[in-house]
């Protein structure tokens, strides 16, 4: 894969895809109490830890993905210099995880048609299922006037699975 690509990842997958794809970047959207470790092969200034469940409403003792935590994946990916891939991960590659590829993907490519790449994102992983909290702040922070979400919920749920396997995106879509 090229270097301007994005990985997404359940934990148990990411040493193994760091090592394989060669990963400058990571992003960890995971619960505050689970601990992942910045892997030897990424720079400390180079992992973006975000700390929230994988809940769409409040519920008590959970962190709620909030829009501090989508401006700061959007700043991250922004930055990220792409000379080598990003990989993105949570729990179970299934729902924070493909959120946060789809909203670096939107940000990144901010002349794009949001359902082309709501597509290529489930053309990509038949298991996807981006939290719609974090597609709706991000909605709102990348100025997509609700095309986002309505980009999510037309590519449905995908099919059911504990853990997704490992996919890639390019970055960029192709003009």
């Amino acid at each position: 894969m090229p270097s301007e690509t994005i990985y997404v990842a359940p934990l148990s997958c990411v040493a193994g895809t760091i090592a394989e794809a060669q990963v400058s970047h990571l992003v960890t959207l995971i619960n505050g109490d689970t601990l992942v470790a910045t892997p030897a092969a990424i720079t400390p200034d180079r992992h973006l830890r975000l700390a929230m469940n994988d809940i769409c409403e409040p519920s008590p003792g959970l962190v709620l993905p909030c829009e501090t935590h989508v401006a700061d994946l959007v700043r991250f990916a922004l930055d990220w210099d792409r000379e080598a891939p990003l990989l993105i991960h949570c729990w179970a590659g299934i729902s924070r995880s493909t959120a946060a590829a789809f909203i670096a993907l939107c940000a990144l490519n901010p002349g794009a048609h949001e359902l082309e790449l709501a597509q290529a994102l489930r053309q990509a992983s038949p298991t996807a299922y981006p939290n719609r909290r974090l597609v709706r702040l991000a909605d709102e922070v990348l100025g997509r006037s609700g095309r986002m979400i309505t980009a999510v919920e037309a590519i449905g749920r995908g099919t059911f699975a504990d853990e997704a396997q490992v996919f890639a995106l390019p970055a960029r879509l192709a003009a």
